[in-house]
């Protein structure tokens, strides 16, 4: 998967064969933000613009804008998953909230 950032909102990037064009849609929003260009230069102008767009539209409405992600995460996980995550923490010597967010980062930027 391709992706493009821009202030802190991500994109996922595809090809439509079909219409020979690029199109993205931004992740992690309950809103709908989708963009398309003929070219990469386009495609990227067109997706500062759709932010852009959007939070000015926000502002006029007098409504904070949707952040991608609040850096809160809840997870449901198996209770020996969970167990053996904490030991693992624990051995390392890092609260498993520290560990976790490691373990995240470091599988992210692989």
């Amino acid at each position: 998967m391709s992706t493009m950032t821009f202030k802190g909102y991500t994109a996922r990037l595809d090809y439509d064969e079909r219409d020979n064009l690029f199109v993205g849609r931004v992740l992690g929003l309950r809103s709908i933000i989708s963009f398309e260009g003929s070219s990469v230069d386009q495609l990227r102008l067109a997706f500062e613009v759709a932010i852009n767009d959007y939070l000015a539209e926000c502002q006029e409405q007098g409504v904070t804008p949707e952040k991608p992600a609040s850096g809160k995460l809840l997870l449901r996980l198996a209770p020996e998953l969970h167990g053996q995550a904490m030991v693992a923490a624990k051995a390392a010597g890092k609260s498993l909230n520290q560990w976790v967010a490691e373990v995240l980062h470091r599988e992210v930027h692989m």
